[in-house]
């Protein structure tokens, strides 16, 4: 009898969670036009909030420490938008010329395979001629729908008054944060303490460190570009820096549209030099150097990257496709420090995750050792 009754709280209690997150969702997805500012100042206030803490320690006021990392962030973002901006317009309006080119080569790679010997079937099933199957794919709309989602990276970027102003409160409360916590629990350490500061540890270390590697990603692949010779240099180096927020996806997203440009615009030779290029630096960056920075521990499975990519891309659109891995890391990292909803962390994690997890005490290697984990023990 106990069974059957603990079995049916099971499913009230699943019932009355899937009803919540429905709603919640729904929540988001109607007041995104407040919610995007809102989630752009609390993801620039984790970057930011180190360097105020450190103007504070030496000496200077809380509030005059606020103002000048706001004020050197709003130069660098309104010095950014105008370069970017012009750049993005530049590229909106040739956009339509590249992609016919585009569409003419593909046009002609079609008519070399309908001209094969072979009958050719790119996915082995139902097609009469060998090129049907590939009119599904249109290249030179990667153009066109790049535009479009610069655009709208731009269009948020319009609203960064909004943005600034919301991010100012931010770091001004969060600066008084731990002395509020202090006077809740009347001085006296709690576990939930050090549990909050290692969960903002864990989180501003994944986004600093996410922030640079993305940075250096951009700038290469830039430098790199300009060398051989291809149009937009800015275009690219801006896509490579969005898109390696995302993992194993974005960076063959972000190569995409640069290729087809390079090889209309300069010629096969350098379309294979900027394939080379791209595969250089996010082996090197994306395999290498970032693993080694962030530690097994802030890993994504491949899976959990694109359903939600996909999930916060349909909420919030483009911005939401850009914060969608850095939203789903720092509620991994909420969910891994909270006892009842830990499983749901070890269903997000990456295989490599996976495997230090299983590896017996001390012999854990590449782990960071800053976070909840330490804490606990």
């Amino acid at each position: 009898m106990t069974e059957n009754v603990s079995f049916s709280d099971r499913g009230a209690r699943f019932l009355v969670m899937s009803a919540a997150f429905v709603i919640v969702v729904a929540g988001l997805r109607a007041s995104q036009a407040l919610l995007i500012p809102f989630f752009l100042a609390v993801f620039l206030a984790v970057l930011c909030a180190p360097a105020v803490r450190w103007l504070c320690a030496h000496r200077v006021p809380n509030v005059v420490a606020v103002l000048i990392v706001v004020f050197l962030l709003a130069l660098i973002l309104f010095g950014l938008g105008a370069l970017v901006g012009g750049s993005i317009n530049q590229f909106t309006e040739a956009a339509p010329k590249y992609a016919e080119r585009v569409n003419a080569l593909w046009d002609q790679i079609k008519a070399g395979i309908d001209k094969l010997p072979v009958e050719f079937h790119p996915f082995g099933i139902g097609s009469d001629s060998g090129v049907e199957t590939l009119e599904v794919f249109k290249p030179g709309q990667i153009m066109g729908l790049l535009g479009t989602s610069l655009k709208g990276v731009l269009g948020a970027l319009s609203n960064i008054f909004m943005v600034i102003l919301i991010l100012i409160f931010m770091l001004l409360e969060s600066t008084t944060f731990p002395e509020k916590l202090r006077l809740i629990t009347k001085g006296q350490e709690s576990p939930s303490d050090s549990r909050l500061a290692g969960v903002t540890g864990q989180i501003q270390r994944y986004l600093a460190i996410k922030t640079i590697t993305s940075l250096t990603t951009g700038v290469a692949i830039g430098i790199w570009v300009a060398i051989v010779g291809l149009d937009f240099v800015v275009i690219w180096g801006l896509t490579a820096f969005l898109l390696n927020y995302i993992p194993n996806i974005g960076s063959i997203v972000a190569a995409v549209p640069a290729v087809l440009l390079a090889f209309v615009q300069l010629g096969p030779g350098a379309g294979l030099a900027v394939i080379l290029g791209y595969l250089v630096v996010n082996v090197v960056i994306g395999n290498l150097v970032e693993p080694a920075l962030l530690g097994r521990s802030l890993g994504l499975s491949t899976l959990v990257v694109f359903l939600s990519l996909v999930f916060w891309g349909w909420m919030w659109g483009t911005i939401g496709m850009l914060l969608s891995v850095p939203l789903t890391m720092m509620i991994k990292i909420l969910l891994e420090n909270t006892e009842d909803l830990a499983w749901v962390a070890v269903l997000l994690d990456s295989g490599k995750s996976l495997e230090a997890r299983l590896k017996p005490d001390g012999a854990r290697t590449g782990e960071p050792e800053d976070g909840s984990e330490d804490s606990g023990d």
